[in-house]
């Protein structure tokens, strides 16, 4: 039975090159030599195709991107990057939130507590996890275990990846904007390391309420956003349609945010996405990660008047004196 393929729009080049090498290979086992030699033709045409389009994605090419379904999520990333991985559930208040995962691990010698905005990968899943769009108890289970971590003076290993805070009305009834507006006000007050990572979708204060850290870390086809370019385009245009133009505008890539201070670094990805290599974007991710854990190998309480500094100097603004 064939399995069904998810391409992109822009990938069709690729993929038309990929299955005429797939038939030729069948030709080769077979004995027929010509059909190797233009194997190796065919391959060395497609990496340098792969590394031409990827090399020049526009921004709205990098928001379908990070919305792969092959993509890697947080538990890849955990399960690949960690051992002795904990799960802890719950907010102690109302319920647990599946689309948050979160529990002690301990990565390349380092005690660590880990949080991240999960989704599914298929439509079970994704109903489970709510398609990653936390609930307010969502965000009050990051911030029980970001008090867990600094009680046992671990530094804390966040990932992003969400297309925003559930918006539902029970989402509402419950206290969604005081819940973000909560962890926002204690992140920043938090007396241990927090190192953040945009790993696919960073949307509005869905991303923004597990987001304050002292480094920022961002994937090279992540994006991170007051707004989905969709929602932009909704209120600008009145036409959903218009999403590209209003990615162009919100300048919401890895390096526009590096350009404009908002993130720390940029996480360089394999050639045609995470999606295509788990495995070295695992290992890519792991070495800044454990970079930034060494870093804060020691600290003490001047960690949060840093902390603060950093998003203080954020930014333009005129004091009108």
């Amino acid at each position: 039975m064939k399995v069904q393929q998810f391409h992109l729009d822009f990938e069709r080049p690729l993929v038309e090159l990929e299955e005429r090498i797939r038939e030729l290979r069948i030709k080769a086992s077979a004995g027929d030599g010509h059909a190797a030699r233009e194997i190796i033709e065919l391959e060395a045409k497609l990496n340098a195709m792969r590394s031409e389009v990827y090399g020049n994605l526009s921004r709205w090419h990098r928001v379908q991107v990070a919305r792969h379904p092959k993509r890697p999520y947080s538990l890849d990333y955990i399960n690949k990057l960690a051992t002795d991985f904990i799960e802890l559930h719950g907010d102690r208040g109302f319920r647990d939130d599946p689309a948050v995962v979160g529990g002690f691990a301990t990565f390349f010698g380092h005690k660590v507590m880990f949080v991240g905005q999960q989704k599914g990968r298929n439509t079970k899943e994704n109903i489970q996890r709510n398609f990653g769009m936390m609930h307010p108890e969502g965000y009050r289970k990051a911030l029980r275990l970001f008090r867990l971590a600094e009680k046992f003076r671990l530094p804390i290993v966040i990932f992003i990846d969400t297309p925003g805070a559930f918006p539902g009305i029970g989402a509402e009834e419950r206290g969604q904007a005081e819940a973000i507006a909560r962890n926002i006000f204690e992140m920043a007050r938090i007396s241990v390391p927090i190192i953040i990572t945009i790993i696919g979708e960073g949307a509005s204060g869905g991303a923004l309420g597990i987001g304050v850290g002292d480094t920022v870390l961002m994937m090279e086809n992540a994006w991170y956003s007051v707004i989905s370019p969709e929602g932009c385009a909704a209120i600008l245009w009145r036409d959903r349609a218009e999403a590209p133009k209003a990615a162009e505008a919100l300048k919401l890539t890895a390096p526009d945010l590096l350009e404009l201070g908002m993130i720390d670094r940029i996480i360089p990805e394999p050639v045609g996405g995470a999606h295509t290599d788990p495995d070295k974007a695992a290992e890519l991710l792991g070495i800044e990660l454990r970079r930034e854990l060494e870093r804060f190998a020691t600290f003490d309480e001047s960690i949060i008047a840093k902390r603060l500094d950093k998003y203080r100097n954020m930014g333009v603004f005129d004091s009108g004196g």
